[in-house]
């Protein structure tokens, strides 16, 4: 079972992850890792933050020599502001809780939830956690398991559909590497232009905004995923991980939502076969999931992002200790982090993906796996 758990607070000495179940002799490219940490981190409208720190993974264990050995892996991602912190956020008793204590919760954040679910006499301990910050890990995870799907040539693409009520008209040749030296990874540079003056006036009031982004995985085979048990589902297990991306507040596959709004002769995608490319789909419609299974299509994703809920025009919230009315306090944040989700998702779509792969193509070394995975692609030819 191909698995992962993060850890680290968003002002604290680092994040670190360990994933367990990947096979050995993976070969492994640090720099690759680090490509897309920057890009998580680039994009227009994003904040102070991201002067600071300049994310770099540390691979801690399970790799020797270039390739993974089958053992756990560790990673880490240092925070580079620690220095600046390291008196607040202190694991020993005696920390400066004082000096940076937050009681005045912030609307659409997990500040007030949190700190009540927990206990907390300080909203910091929660917004810690629940920051963004955490996705930093995540991208370090999902890149290692890009690297072992583009073994099996599924390559995996993050983009910025719309920010605001800006829509991009997409061009999906430009899914490349360069798509992402674009100011806000869109492949419609007009509408990059209006995206970007949206941005600015955002940020000239005080206030934030979401969008919308898409990711597409090519060259899927058919058969990841199941029918059979409802935690097998691959688009059950795709929504999920979207959906626990901070400030994803909805998830479509394919035609998604607008499918109910078609007649079903304009929503499901007919089936055709030649000897050549065996059976496949004249539309792709479903988004290259059917019955929970993966049907041999591209994987077309969307999440909707909203608004950072961090504004430097604060809303009103009610401090939880005094009980009185005080607009939310401010944090250190983003106008626009659109961009920057769109690489997280194609990172949380590809663990998914390499899971799934993983239960179907199962063996302890990459050999092992290529062998089973040939022998399936053999049968689909025959059939």
């Amino acid at each position: 079972m191909l698995r992962f758990l993060t850890a680290g607070e968003s002002h604290g000495k680092s994040l670190t992850a360990i994933i367990e179940g990947l096979p050995a002799g993976i070969p492994v490219r640090q720099e690759y890792i680090n490509l897309q940490l920057k890009r998580r981190q680039g994009g227009y409208g994003r904040g102070n933050r991201m002067k600071i720190e300049e994310d770099r993974v540390e691979i801690l264990s399970g790799v020797r020599n270039g390739e993974t050995l089958g053992t756990p892996i560790t990673l880490q991602v240092k925070n580079k502001d620690w220095d600046n912190w390291k008196d607040i956020m202190q694991v020993e008793p005696g920390a400066n809780i004082a000096e940076r204590r937050v009681t005045q919760p912030r609307p659409g954040h997990a500040d007030l939830a949190g700190t009540l679910k927990y206990g907390y006499d300080d909203i910091r301990n929660t917004l810690e956690r629940a920051s963004a910050r955490e996705t930093a890990i995540r991208v370090a995870v999902g890149a290692l398991t890009q690297e072992f799907l583009r073994i099996f040539n599924i390559n995996i693409w993050g983009h910025v559909l719309s920010i605001g009520n800006v829509v991009a008209l997409v061009d999906y040749t430009k899914l490349t590497e360069e798509l992402y030296q674009t100011p806000l990874y869109c492949t419609d540079l007009e509408a990059t232009q209006k995206m970007k003056e949206m941005i600015d006036e955002a940020k000239a009031q005080g206030d934030s905004v979401g969008g919308i982004v898409e990711v597409v995985a090519y060259n899927v085979p058919l058969g990841l995923g199941s029918h059979v048990h409802w935690d097998r589902r691959l688009d059950s297990r795709l929504a999920g991980a979207l959906m626990s991306i901070p400030g994803i507040k909805g998830v479509e596959i394919g035609l998604g939502f607008a499918a109910a709004k078609k007649p079903g002769s304009q929503v499901h995608d007919e089936i055709s076969f030649s000897p050549e490319r065996g059976f496949y789909h004249l539309t792709n419609n479903s988004g290259g999931i059917e019955g929970g299974i993966s049907n041999g299509e591209p994987l077309v994703l969307r999440a909707a992002m909203k608004p950072i809920p961090t504004l430097y025009q604060p809303l009103n919230s009610v401090d939880v200790v005094s009980k009185e009315s005080f607009p939310a306090s401010v944090q250190r944040s983003d106008t626009c982090a659109v961009p920057a989700a769109c690489i997280v998702a194609a990172a949380v779509t590809a663990f998914e993906v390499a899971r799934s792969f993983l239960e179907k193509f199962s063996g302890d070394s990459l050999r092992e796996i290529k062998n089973s995975y040939e022998g399936y692609l053999n049968y689909l030819r025959q059939v």
